[in-house]
């Protein structure tokens, strides 16, 4: 069964390791670079841990890993919302299971309210687990530029 645990200050490390291996994988979508270490830089990672709006979540089926999922109420389209998914992944060996949508569907159940979810276009398994996910709340679509969408939605409170 899929469930959220919070990411406690000292799992700092375990998150940023695996955020690597998803901004990585992002790269496929985004020309983000490595540094000098070969690290791929994630602006507001540390803020996770300092700003006590922002929410970072291991996602568990049962008692295996398999993704985690970071929130915050920071709008990219100038609203107003409860809930922002800044970063979701499972993990590539976890998928095809049914994970990412079980685990997004406890994140806006656990978090009810007014929504933003951002996706890239060309990530065609993310477009299609978020419009999904949204559809029943009749999303207002926001096009940011040819590659980027975000969608609004309330789940009601």
């Amino acid at each position: 069964m899929i469930r959220l645990q919070a990411v406690k200050p000292d799992e700092r490390e375990k998150l940023f390791n695996l955020n690597q291996k998803y901004l990585y994988e992002m790269t496929n979508f985004y020309p983000d670079p490595l540094d000098e270490n070969g690290i791929l830089h994630y602006g507001y990672f540390d803020l996770y841990f300092t700003d006590p709006k922002r929410q970072a979540f291991f996602i568990f089926d049962d008692d295996m890993l398999v993704g985690f999922a970071m929130l915050n109420p920071y709008s990219c389209i100038g609203g107003q919302p409860d809930h922002t998914l800044a970063e979701f992944t499972i993990f590539p060996m976890y998928r095809r299971r049914h994970f990412a949508r079980d685990a997004a569907l406890l994140i806006v159940s656990i978090f009810p309210g007014r929504w933003e979810i951002k996706f890239n276009e060309k990530n065609l398994p993310a477009k299609k687990l978020w419009t999904s996910l949204a559809a029943p709340y009749r999303p207002a679509v926001h096009r940011l530029n040819e590659e980027e969408t975000v969608l609004s939605f309330d789940t009601g409170k």
